[in-house]
């Protein structure tokens, strides 16, 4: 088991699907893409052998949030923004427990926003899944911290004048350890990087693209079209280079990413007529943020061409909450266990004299 989980009870039986199944009927739009991603987590949670009863998804507000009702497991479907900041509590609080937080853009990015990036910069061992269709679902389709500048919404009639938010920059930026992206109806990339984040120490954030099929569909779409996503996706692997596209059978096909020495920045290029030189080989385990922050800025926000899918940064860093157990078991050995009426009243009390 890894070390995220290893405090963790284990399950005494195996478990299945069916297992992480809730009786509760599942309230989303047909077609949502939320569908998808709820279906592979219930399937993907058997593999880490945990006892359900030691998981625990907590939510903000927003139809992503419903989350918690359909699993069969603890949960909390709490107020708006505030997920990492109960999830912080939580996991600070119980290490048995592996903690999930379910939110979506509008939730994590706006009203949340301070939230999510103090539980990233703090490292707390919980894992966050924000799921992301560039707009307002729950209350019927405004433009939302991810919508593109233009977008005609109910609340934009004109166009969006706001530049939109890219989460796994954000992510990055706030000096998260572990950061992600996958696609709500790419099953298998999706439940590989579910494992990833849940084998990582610390706060992962898995950004999810998800279709919102009533006030935003086909908002990924290049990205799902098997013919367009050859030129549009790019998918990250440790160790690989990163290369996409349709290549040739001389290797010599497709595209690849490589650095501009004038500039610095991340270019693509095309590998039939630059060759293979220069190419960069991932290393999510780098520790400056430095390229993955360069790779989280190739997609165009409008179109969406080289989008990078993957993990995009996984390094280790310390853990707020083992830190914060090891401050307090220290405390009680220098000072002996405390006293939370005397810490309370402290040295300035009043009697009252009626």
């Amino acid at each position: 088991m890894s070390e995220a989980l290893a405090l963790v009870p284990k399950a005494e039986a195996k478990q299945s699907m069916k297992d992480f199944k809730s009786d509760q009927e599942v309230r989303w739009c047909p077609g949502c893409g939320d569908y998808a991603i709820l279906a592979a987590v219930q399937s993907f949670m058997p593999e880490l052998g945990l006892a359900k009863e030691n998981v625990v998804f907590i939510s903000g507000i927003g139809c992503s949030s419903r989350f918690p009702y359909y699993m069969n497991t603890y949960g909390m479907h709490s107020i708006h923004g505030r997920a990492p900041a109960i999830a912080t509590g939580l996991a600070t609080s119980r290490r048995d427990l592996s903690v999930w937080v379910v939110t979506g853009d509008g939730d994590a990015l706006s009203i949340g926003g301070n939230h999510l990036i103090h539980a990233l910069r703090r490292n707390v061992n919980l894992k966050i899944l924000l799921f992301n269709n560039r707009i307002y679902g729950l209350t019927k389709g405004q433009y939302s911290p991810t919508s593109e500048i233009g977008k005609i919404t109910k609340s934009t009639p004109m166009g969006s004048l706001d530049a939109p938010f890219n989460p796994v920059s954000l992510a990055i930026g706030a000096e998260a350890s572990f950061v992600a992206r996958t696609i709500d109806s790419d099953r298998k990339h999706l439940q590989s990087v579910l494992r990833a984040a849940a084998d990582h120490p610390g706060t992962a954030l898995v950004e999810i693209y998800q279709n919102c099929n009533i006030f935003n569909d086909g908002a990924f779409e290049v990205l799902k079209d098997k013919e367009s996503a050859l030129e549009a996706v790019i998918r990250l692997e440790h160790g690989q280079p990163i290369r996409f596209g349709a290549p040739a059978a001389d290797g010599l096909g497709g595209k690849g990413v490589v650095r501009d020495p004038a500039t610095g920045d991340l270019r693509v290029i095309d590998v039939a007529a630059e060759g293979t030189d220069g190419i960069l080989v991932h290393d999510a385990h780098a520790a400056s943020p430095t390229t993955a922050f360069a790779l989280s800025r190739l997609a165009d926000p409008d179109t969406l061409h080289h989008t990078p899918i993957g993990v995009l940064r996984d390094v280790r860093r310390p853990v707020y909450d083992v830190e914060m157990a090891e401050q307090l078991e220290q405390a009680v050995v220098q000072q002996g266990e405390g006293d939370l009426a005397k810490l309370l009243a402290g040295n300035d009390t009043w009697t009252v004299v009626g």
